[in-house]
């Protein structure tokens, strides 16, 4: 199994898992690597450096890492943003373009209380705001729309 850093025209860096280099490159050609942010699939391979784990193959610890130290970098950002994603997609009802109207049918009591989600415009977003209906607007990615295999 090959493990390769991939990046997407955007800039998104990711990782593919590809059964060989042959592989990746017949997938790329027919455009079935795609960014998990973007869904581009203008997608380009990143040099990485091979991995040994040589300490351990001695039997000797590795030397621990100050982790709390370390800022987390662009990629582990991202990928706990995709994962808050899924998560918000999984636990809420995609009313679609109801949503100022179901919104305020929740906080009247005229429907069922629980999270939603959908599409509304900014004037709507406002309007519900001014009745102190709490909205946040969070843009899901393309590829967090349908389900990941």
């Amino acid at each position: 199994m090959k493990v390769l850093d991939l990046k997407c025209s955007h800039e998104h860096r990711f990782e593919g898992w590809f059964a060989s280099t042959e592989e990746f490159e017949s997938q790329l050609s027919r455009k079935l690597v795609a960014c998990p942010v973007c869904a581009v699939t203008e997608v380009s391979r990143m040099p990485s450096a091979p991995r040994l784990n040589l300490s351990s193959a001695r039997g000797e610890a590795a030397p621990e890492t100050a982790q709390a130290e370390t800022p987390p970098d662009a990629a582990a950002l991202q990928a706990r943003a995709l994962q808050f994603m899924r998560e918000l997609i999984e636990k809420t009802e995609n009313v679609g373009e109801r949503f100022a109207e179901e919104a305020r049918r929740i906080h009247y009591n005229e429907a069922p209380a629980r999270s939603i989600r959908g599409v509304t415009t900014p004037e709507d977003a406002h309007a519900l705001l001014e009745e102190e209906i709490d909205v946040m607007p969070l843009p899901v990615p393309d590829a967090l729309k349908e389900p990941l295999q």
